[in-house]
């Protein structure tokens, strides 16, 4: 395509995504005029009218006029969309939102991207605190609410550039970062990817991209010189004893954060008590100890930064007490993201854990049911709910009851609920004082910890 400067008046459809209203918020601070529409209304589209965009609920192809010289749109866009057809009747350029995130941090020196099958929003969040306690002065656009900047986006300078890579649809092979990180790669996106060795596949196409530029990669992936060989640039690995950077001296305090050691190439940087609980947050913060320690940020500032993180919203997020009970909102959907939240809630000083968990999509369920029933049985008590479809339709003809039975079989104590106001009755009745209660799930289930609280 031309050139991101030929161009002014630029469209978004399905602006009101994570990522989409960053990349919009973003390209406003640089005085591009900008407008969108979007399904429903939501919190994004609100704070984006705040801003002063026009957004139009519900997409109409009068929306599209002749002075728009550029539309965005996503993955989750149909081709038959009305506004999406209506600009190719009339030739107005059109391209996808991860073309659009690449020319935006094609036009600052450093680009850091964060890619992984987990872990993402939480070290490309690390990372950003970092660049901020540092005064770099950041753009940053990540896949959630950063807590201590109420905000997913920074509209900072044209020198650092912070985004999460997403891997579905091989979205992340538009980019080209100067820092690249792999966090972990696990079967996922199925609906997509064929398996595990094509989503491996695009990973190591994803490090090819890293031109003259450095690669953080966590080395217990298996058969890490698949990834690392034949590469035009420096490869720093992570997490494990024979890695560059390690953790050290591990412990958790009383209120079961960790708190280590940061080891470089043998010698003692810094050590770390992070606000946030899990022994999967001690990887992702050598992850982004990595990519700002190859980029020069003093030691001192990449430990603050560190320490400033609270968290990001719906990442193992604390919304209330109800009764002594702590109620959280976890964003955890993959087997591996359940396990690991599981394991810090338990590590917390609590009663019991009570697990109410919404799968994501019917395919990643059926794929991963057996996964799925193993992680989640860790948990003390288990309420499975109705299956979170994202626009897909039961075609693999898998069901909530499908996972309660195979968990039964390892930890009795769960149950299918289908109706949000019948998990919080139970709830209610069930927990008492020191009881841990956690709604699981990229999906709406989080709406239960609202009602909890109420």
């Amino acid at each position: 395509m031309t050139k991101l400067s030929e161009h002014k008046n630029i469209y978004f459809i399905g602006i009101g995504g994570i990522s989409m209203s960053s990349l919009a918020e973003i390209l406003v601070s640089k005085n591009y005029n900008v407008e969108g529409s979007n399904n429903v209304e939501n919190d994004m589209t609100k704070y984006l009218t705040s801003k002063g965009i026009k957004i139009n609920i519900g997409h109409n192809k009068e929306n599209i006029t002749n002075d728009i010289d550029l539309v965005v749109y996503t993955a989750a866009i149909s081709s038959d969309n009305e506004e999406l057809v209506r600009a190719q009747e009339l030739g107005i350029e059109i391209i996808r939102r991860e073309i659009l995130l690449s020319l935006i941090m094609d036009e600052h020196k450093n680009k850091i991207a964060i890619s992984g099958t987990h872990g993402k929003t939480t070290t490309s969040s690390m990372i950003s605190e970092i660049f901020i306690e540092a005064k770099k002065n950041p753009t940053v656009s990540v896949g959630g609410i950063i807590k201590t900047i109420n905000s997913n986006t920074l509209a900072g300078g044209d020198e650092y550039f912070i985004a999460e890579a997403c891997e579905y649809k091989d979205s992340f092979l538009a980019l080209n970062p100067s820092v690249g990180i792999i966090l972990n790669i696990d079967a996922d996106h199925l609906d997509y990817f064929k398996d595990l060795n094509a989503i491996r596949k695009s990973f190591k196409t994803f490090a090819s991209h890293i031109n003259d530029g450095t690669l953080i990669i966590n080395n217990n992936i298996p058969d890490l010189k698949e990834f690392t060989d034949g590469l035009n640039c420096k490869v720093i690995t992570y997490g494990n004893q024979n890695a560059n950077i390690k953790a050290d001296n591990i412990t958790t305090t009383i209120d079961g954060l960790p708190s280590f050691d940061i080891i470089c190439d043998g010698q003692k940087i810094i050590d770390v008590t992070l606000k946030v609980p899990g022994y999967h947050n001690v990887s992702n913060a050598l992850a982004a100890f990595g990519a700002a320690y190859s980029l020069g940020v003093e030691a001192d500032m990449i430990k603050q930064g560190l320490e400033n993180y609270i968290g990001a919203e719906r990442r193992m997020e604390l919304k209330g007490e109800m009764n002594g009970i702590k109620i959280y909102d976890d964003y955890a959907h993959h087997p591996t993201e359940i396990k690991a939240s599981i394991s810090s809630f338990k590590a917390m000083p609590k009663n019991k854990l009570y697990t109410v968990f919404q799968s994501h999509t019917y395919t990643r369920t059926k794929a991963l049911l057996n996964e799925f029933a193993t992680s989640l049985s860790d948990s003390d008590y288990v309420i499975i709910t109705d299956i979170y479809a994202a626009r897909e339709t039961n075609d693999v003809n898998v069901h909530p009851e499908d996972l309660v039975e195979l968990i039964k079989e390892i930890n009795p104590n769960v149950c299918y609920i289908s109706k949000y106001e019948d998990i919080v009755k139970h709830l209610k009745k069930e927990c008492q004082k020191g009881d841990i209660i956690v709604a699981m799930g990229a999906g709406d289930a989080n709406k239960i910890c609202d009602m909890l609280l109420k």
